[in-house]
């Protein structure tokens, strides 16, 4: 497995891992095992490692992605083709078509939001709405790093069904529980006058009930690949039935996206949001991403009704100070604060990474976000 030379290849520490995820992705479309488990093992992999160039990442990643001795051949094609290419895009092999392209040359934002081919938003993926208990279950319950892409279509449909009977459901609690409040007596007695001073109905006093506001922080990152595509669409279903919803994308910069979110076809939406986000799949730095936003927006959409919703998996690649910092800031500012992590969804997941380890102490609620079923229990967070 001969290397390049040096120059041929810019050797970026903040995209490697998106790259990973990404080539993680394209040996999974080939045949090899690459869902979630061995992707964090490769990323781990790397990480131990401090890979320098693309000779020894070719001989770890090997390591990982390969079980058999046909899969250790097959991955010196697949290695080649994704990594040895001058404009650094994974080449389609010429004896298997392959959708999982991570370039440039197609943009790593339209490949993030389903854009580039096999989009759910074309007119051909119109099909018809997803029928039967056991479908609905399956939808809900598969985890989006194994999701196919013609499951795309269905779940966002059932994301956006699902999201509006959650905003019902709680627009009915709040109504049942304004029932309950004191008995305005002065009321109640003009009112029993025509009826000759018979307290037939009572006259409540009712209080303003304040709706809870939502700010969702969304990890766009490379290690965020593979989940990204489905937070994003479920972040779209929310804005379509809560009104007060505001969404910040993030990985080493902060993109308000709340406005593109609010257009009318989920298709004009991920259109726009592939030209306002610049850094999909590019290095994580949560901390610092959370700082830009306390101080640009904090004042402005953080308040004692707010439940503020951070989606990332917590591979921050800051000084974890920073980040217990800027938590600590939003944490005052707000009612609550939900810290939802994909990797959650794996039965050995254990939150060791330095970001996620020091940030737990600041959140109210740390919980999963890897399918669809997990995502609406934030129900019972607001």
């Amino acid at each position: 497995m001969e290397d390049l030379k040096p120059n041929a290849w810019a050797w970026q520490p903040d995209r490697l891992a998106g790259k990973i995820v990404a080539f993680c992705r394209f040996v999974r479309s080939n045949g090899l095992s690459g869902g979630m488990q061995r992707t964090l093992a490769a990323l781990e992999a790397a990480k131990l490692l401090g890979i320098t160039d693309r000779q020894t990442l070719g001989f770890a990643l090997r390591a990982v992605l390969c079980s058999s001795s046909e899969e250790w051949q097959t991955f010196e094609h697949l290695y080649r083709a994704f990594w040895f290419s001058q404009d650094d895009a994974a080449h389609t092999m010429a004896s298997k078509p392959v959708n999982a392209t991570s370039g440039r040359a197609r943009g790593d934002s339209l490949v993030l939001v389903g854009l580039d081919h096999g989009n759910a938003s074309s007119p051909r993926s119109e099909g018809k709405m997803v029928s039967g208990a056991s479908s609905q279950q399956r939808l809900k319950t598969v985890d989006f790093s194994e999701a196919q892409k013609t499951d795309l279509a269905d779940l966002e449909r059932l994301a956006l069904r699902l999201s509006h009977q959650m905003s019902a459901r709680l627009s009915r609690r709040l109504k049942i529980e304004d029932l309950g409040n004191h008995v305005d007596l002065r009321r109640s007695i003009r009112r029993s006058i025509s009826r000759g001073g018979d307290l037939i109905s009572l006259a409540f006093q009712h209080r303003k009930v304040q709706k809870k506001k939502l700010v969702i922080f969304l990890d766009i990152s490379g290690s965020m690949n593979l989940y990204s595509l489905y937070l994003v669409r479920f972040a779209y279903a929310l804005h379509k039935h809560f009104k007060r919803v505001h969404t910040f994308l993030f990985s080493t910069g902060v993109v308000d996206v709340s406005d593109v979110l609010r257009a009318r076809s989920l298709a004009d939406a991920l259109r726009k949001l592939s030209q306002r986000a610049t850094e999909w799949s590019s290095g994580t730095r949560i901390g610092g991403s959370l700082r830009q936003f306390n101080r640009a927006h904090g004042r402005r959409v953080l308040t004692r009704n707010t439940v503020f919703v951070i989606l990332s998996d917590g591979w921050d690649t800051g000084a974890p100070e920073l980040l217990t910092a800027e938590l600590q800031t939003t944490r005052q500012r707000v009612q609550k604060l939900v810290w939802l992590n994909p990797l959650l969804g794996l039965k050995k997941y254990q939150p060791i990474t330095r970001g996620m380890s020091a940030a737990l102490r600041y959140v109210d609620v740390f919980a999963s976000a890897h399918n669809l079923e997990s995502l609406l229990a934030l129900e019972t967070y607001l």
